[in-house]
């Protein structure tokens, strides 16, 4: 796993040039955002050794395979961890594919679960660390992405990708589909995409693809085009 300073505050941690977490420097300890396939823990570990800070806790973006594929391995290793995770986005980590009234979507796949239990279940807006949870949902139904108070970085997960450009989830590009093929309700994540423009995020930082930043152009780009496929009206 490569390792890349994107802030003062924030490093990504790359595998295969395609799959991303992050850690997260907290004057206590480091935060882990997402924790990749299976066997990305050992480079998440060194990479906590590099930086010579322990890790702390660990925050979910969703409960898709690549971003909690470790996560069972860095609690053994790390026993004690804080371990949070967005309040709907949990049932999914325990494999619960049922669905709120109101909510439709595509078939719900890509979901091994995880043996760890959260410690806790975080609603919008809540505060981990530095980090501001912001639920939006679409690419799942529970998905949250985290803004770095301090210098408005946003990790956004799989909210957006950047590998041929910035996109948002559920919109197809040909060159990389998987954003469309995987998201659960493209109509929801443009809807999401816009809210978190919204905040006005200084860097975007994304589960695929490089690290944008003064992102803004580019997510409006990216929203528009969302909103044209999804057939709704961008108001």
């Amino acid at each position: 796993m490569q390792l890349i300073q994107e802030t003062q505050n924030l490093y990504r941690l790359t595998r295969f040039g395609l799959i991303n977490c992050f850690l997260v420097c907290e004057d206590d300890a480091l935060t882990v955002v997402d924790t990749g396939l299976a066997g990305s823990a050992p480079g998440i570990l060194r990479a906590a050794e590099t930086l010579a800070r322990p890790i702390r806790r660990v925050l979910l973006t969703h409960a898709h395979i690549d971003h909690v594929g470790s996560t069972d391995v860095l609690f053994r290793e790390l026993p004690g961890l804080e371990f949070a995770v967005g309040q709907r986005e949990s049932r999914l980590l325990q494999k619960d594919f049922s669905l709120d009234p109101g909510e439709t979507g595509k078939r719900l796949i890509g979901f091994p679960g995880a043996k760890s239990c959260p410690t806790r279940v975080l609603l919008d807006g809540d505060r981990v660390g530095s980090l501001q949870a912001i639920f939006s949902p679409g690419h799942t139904p529970g998905h949250m992405a985290y803004l770095d108070i301090r210098d408005g970085s946003l990790i956004a997960g799989d909210a957006f990708t950047t590998q041929t450009g910035v996109v948002v989830a559920g919109a197809f590009k040909l060159l990389f589909p998987f954003p469309a093929l995987f998201s659960w309700n493209k109509k929801v994540a443009a809807e999401s995409a816009r809210k978190l423009r919204d905040f006005k995020p200084e860097l975007l930082a994304v589960g695929h693809g490089r690290t944008i930043k003064s992102p803004i152009a580019a997510m409006d780009q990216a929203i528009a085009l969302a909103f044209q496929q999804s057939g709704k009206m961008l108001n």
